[in-house]
């Protein structure tokens, strides 16, 4: 057991000002996150904090994370899509996410209900790592550019270049922000706001 991972437990990640008090959404779920750590462990996974949450590893490669949410504390499979889900418990975290999946728990019990099956399917993310399977991600090409950004792309050759030299992950977080926006007008502010990060060749999150 990683002594960082009791002061997550104790404090909460730091990542919002509620960090140490009651209202910490890791303090929210504290049976829950307890339960699922000593699940986890009972796995035989390395346990690291990363990303200021507990992560569990093997062979250094991150298997799963035990994550606390304001609205559940979650198991959450770094390469979940390569699972076979034969219970159909796992959930995307997101709709654009394509290699993590969840599983979500308000209760103590719902997650001792699904002990044995929580564990098999952590030995199947195991043995999936083992034998180096890939998650095969959509290719930034099938992503839609908004009409807005595209004028902007055909219309300035060193934003178009710049935009271009961005790696994959940056460039999608990108167009799936600047899409994000219902309205023409809001799609359009969203460019210009970030074509200086962009050019200095920036990520949205940088």
């Amino acid at each position: 057991m990683n002594p960082e991972i009791d002061s997550y437990l104790q404090e909460g990640c730091g990542r919002c000002s509620l960090v140490g008090t009651p209202n910490c959404k890791v303090h929210t779920w504290q049976e829950e996150l307890r339960y699922l750590r000593q699940l986890v462990l009972s796995c035989g996974l390395t346990e690291e904090l990363k990303w200021k949450v507990p992560c569990y590893t093997h062979n250094g490669h991150t298997i799963v994370m035990v994550v606390a949410f304001k609205e559940s504390a979650t198991l959450s499979f770094f390469k979940g899509a390569l699972l076979k889900d034969e219970h159909g418990i796992l959930e995307k975290p997101g709709k654009n996410s394509q290699a993590g999946r969840v599983v979500r728990f308000t209760q103590v019990e719902e997650i001792a209900a699904l002990e044995d099956v929580l564990k098999a399917y952590i030995f199947e993310a195991i043995e999936a790592d083992e034998k180096g399977l890939k998650v095969n991600f959509k290719n930034i090409s099938e992503y839609d550019v908004p009409e807005e950004f595209q004028e902007r792309l055909d219309t300035d050759a060193d934003l178009k270049e710049a935009f271009e030299a961005l790696t994959p992950g940056r460039q999608k977080g990108y167009l799936l922000y600047f899409a994000g926006a219902k309205q023409s007008k809001t799609r359009a502010s969203r460019v210009e706001k970030y074509i200086p990060k962009i050019l200095k060749g920036l990520g949205f999150h940088d």
